[in-house]
């Protein structure tokens, strides 16, 4: 237990309402079975951030807290002091002046630092309060500077590869580094986001997120000063060579936070100011595997589950990266019936475990290639096969003379439109005939944030603005009103919280057949499909927006493509129609 002083910084924090008495009781508690201080247990545990904890102190213990900008740009050398002193006790010079040197400390009331310090110097020492981030970033400089210094004396790196990597692991197992990768990870899951951002710059490191498809910067990156230290903590957790820093690499972390089970799947790429990192965030916890409430219309998932019923063909699911299409392969497998059929998957990577259903990981580096893996499992005597995506013409071609020998092909296409995966076949080498044997139907899909509940505001539309848009067809008699984003604290003021996809099926039927034996482009095929009843990706969105789910500008800004695309070719459908009257 703690002398008096500490039991009183836990008077403090109650009375400023930092935590509550239940807290205290939870630290002591703690405190007696991991020891150390009082104010360190509650940080451990989570129960208030070390910022607050230091301000309290300091009014308590009458120091002041150094702020970042107050530590000095370049190494304070101190003879006497050993670097291993500094960094095992967390503490840094932040000033020397005759009479007194000025240090930072994580823990400046410890009496042995103090004591320990002003022996070695030989002269008056003031210890104040510093982050252990920040700290640690001085510390970096400290360390950085003995080895420029050993190489102008020396002329060479003053530790070989092996030290050298021992050097990096060192920095990325120290706690304040391991802090802040922790609440990187842990804002990401707080935040819903899909993808992390790590970036450094000449002026800083920069930190965003992507939330519901648009990245948002955060305002408080982490100090630039960590950005090796940072990298080298992440590609230790991913598996990946810390030691090498010239070359992209790619790995995987799997970790469990707030009772979620994450998927981080991890790259590194080099840049002019260090090592760019991605992190791919698969919240297994979170996945939606039903088709049903993905976003799907009525009459479009009626359709889509037909074509799904079919015993033999291939069915292609289409749109940019990060739209969805592999969640939507993975719920449709979801929906079959794993133990009356054999379904194989051949995926790079593969994201979420099925239950039942036997899944390949493509491994390019022995070989095992989407084609390769293909040609094998076709004698695993597989009812269903999914094929995480078609880069190839072999695996184009595979996959087709797959569905032509009775097996159902699932398989994803990076084209706009749905009629656009027909012609891409074509550029990937597979014969018109071919296509029109196999291919059962093209779904194309996007993503669009679904506006906050809670913020978003009624727009009144005249008869002409509906007209204009194209909402007419959608709205009910009467109904002028559609919503728009506003902002508002719980969507962290971007009007909108979550995303629903919107969809555009392309059915292949007899007269798709001859339009493709035709020669049909894309834009005819297209056209053939809306004047069969297809309903298009902007016009399911606008369905979207009639039912108050998502606004009119977030349709646009998705398809804008289509949107355009569509408006010319009801242009040229009304031309054809008047040169033939």
């Amino acid at each position: 237990m703690e002398d008096k002083p500490q039991q009183k910084i836990g008077q403090q924090l109650v009375a400023t309402g930092k935590v509550s008495s239940r807290d205290i009781e939870r630290a002591l508690a703690a405190q007696e079975e991991m020891g150390g201080y009082l104010g360190q247990v509650l940080v451990s545990l989570g129960l208030i951030s070390e910022l607050d904890l230091l301000k309290a102190l300091g009014q308590q213990l009458d120091k002041r807290l150094i702020g970042s900008d107050d530590y000095p740009e370049e190494a304070i050398k101190l003879d006497g002091l050993a670097e291993e002193f500094l960094l095992n006790n967390s503490v840094v010079p932040v000033e020397s002046r005759e009479g007194l040197v000025v240090f930072a400390a994580s823990v400046p009331q410890d009496p042995f630092i103090n004591k320990a310090l002003k022996l070695a110097l030989g002269r008056p020492v003031s210890i104040e309060f510093g982050l252990e981030s920040d700290i640690t970033a001085a510390l970096l400089k400290y360390r950085e500077s003995d080895e420029d210094d050993e190489l102008e004396e020396g002329g060479e790196s003053f530790v070989g590869d092996d030290e050298f990597i021992e050097h990096l692991r060192d920095l990325a197992s120290e706690a304040p580094v391991i802090r802040v990768v922790n609440q990187i990870i842990h804002q990401a899951l707080d935040l819903g986001a899909s993808d992390i951002h790590i970036e450094p710059f000449d002026d800083g490191l920069q930190l965003r997120y992507r939330i519901d498809g648009v990245l948002q910067d955060m305002p408080d990156p982490p100090s630039p000063d960590l950005s090796a230290a940072i990298a080298s903590r992440i590609k230790l957790l991913a598996g990946l060579n810390i030691a090498e820093r010239r070359l992209p690499q790619d790995g995987r972390i799997m970790t469990r936070v707030k009772g979620h089970e994450l998927d981080l799947r991890v790259s590194t790429t080099p840049t002019v100011h260090g090592e760019s990192i991605v992190m791919r965030v698969l919240d297994r916890q979170s996945i939606q595997l039903s088709l049903q409430s993905m976003g799907f219309s009525e009459d479009t998932l009626k359709v889509y589950l037909d074509l799904l019923a079919k015993p033999h063909g291939v069915l292609l699911v289409t749109g940019p990266t990060g739209s969805g299409k592999t969640t939507t392969l993975y719920a449709s497998l979801a929906s079959m019936d794993a133990a009356a059929a054999k379904i194989i998957t051949v995926e790079d990577p593969v994201e979420y475990q099925l239950r039942g259903i036997n899944q390949i990981q493509v491994q390019s580096q022995i070989d095992l290639t989407f084609a390769a893996a293909l040609r094998s499992i076709l004698r695993q005597d597989p009812d269903i096969i999914m094929i995480g995506e078609m880069r190839d013409t072999e695996t184009a071609q595979i996959g087709v003379q797959s569905a032509l020998t009775g097996h159902l092909v699932l398989s994803t296409l990076h084209t706009n439109t749905a009629a656009g995966a027909i012609t891409r076949l074509e550029d990937m080498g597979v014969e018109r005939y071919l296509i029109t044997s196999s291919v059962n139907g093209v779904l194309a899909q996007r993503l669009v944030r679904t506006l906050c509940k809670d913020c978003r505001e009624p727009v009144e539309l005249s008869a002409q603005a509906k007209c204009e848009a194209g909402l007419d067809r959608f709205m009910p008699a009467g109904q002028d009103t559609i919503y728009h984003s506003k902002g508002c604290p719980s969507c962290k003021q971007t009007g909108y919280r979550g995303r629903t996809a919107i969809h555009e099926l392309f059915v292949m039927d007899s007269q798709m057949h001859r339009a493709i034996l035709d020669g049909a482009d894309a834009t005819r095929l297209h056209q053939e499909a809306r004047q069969q009843g297809m309903i298009t990706l902007y016009e399911d969105g606008l369905r979207k927006v009639a039912e108050g789910s998502t606004s009119l500008e977030e349709v646009l800004r998705v398809t804008q493509d289509q949107s355009d695309d569509d408006q010319a070719a009801e242009l040229r459908a009304v031309d054809a129609s008047g040169a033939g009257s």
